[in-house]
């Protein structure tokens, strides 16, 4: 019985809250200004980073009782970050309704980082937030998955930029 309204009170928070709640959290400028640092990022690696903010599970996921590790290995397939030139995507998952922060990488730059290094920035992500500073903790993860990149695929000197996916935040 314990377990019934666990779940109804997960079913709960994931359908009170909505996008609206996400723009609260995450207001235009915010989102502008998140752009512009992915953008810039991009300028000096290979690799492609994907922002993520989701208010609440799909029915459907609720239902199964998945993670939210699940839905973000699922959007990181639908948003495309597994589908560039290096390898080297990755999307930084956020779902409000549990508090959730999910770090996907792709193969090629997961190679050259342990788990241990993803979870370590996933936790100071989530100290920022716990705190109400989304901005400082997005950015904090924007800079460390940025020195990764560089560290391990830098960008040519003489290079054109290349953007495979767009810069902007997914807001769902």
């Amino acid at each position: 019985m314990a377990d019934f309204f666990s779940r109804l009170g997960r079913i709960w928070r994931h359908r009170w809250l909505d996008e609206a709640q996400v723009r609260r959290v995450l207001p235009q400028d915010m989102l502008e200004r998140l752009t512009r640092r992915v953008a810039a990022s991009e300028h000096r690696h290979t690799g492609e980073i994907r922002i993520c903010v989701e208010a609440g599970l799909p029915m459907s996921y609720l239902w199964r009782d998945a993670p939210a590790r699940q839905r973000a290995i699922m959007l990181f397939g639908k948003l495309r970050v597994w589908d560039t030139e290096h390898n080297n995507g990755v999307l930084v998952y956020l779902l409000l309704a549990e508090h959730a922060i999910e770090i996907v990488a792709d193969r090629g730059i997961d190679a050259h980082v342990d788990d241990a290094e993803w979870a370590a920035m996933t936790r100071r992500m989530g100290a920022a937030f716990r705190e109400g500073r989304f901005e400082d903790g997005l950015t904090q993860a924007l800079e460390e998955v940025s020195a990764l990149l560089v560290e391990h695929f830098p960008s040519a000197p003489d290079a054109a930029a290349r953007n495979e996916l767009p810069d902007a935040p997914v807001i769902l």
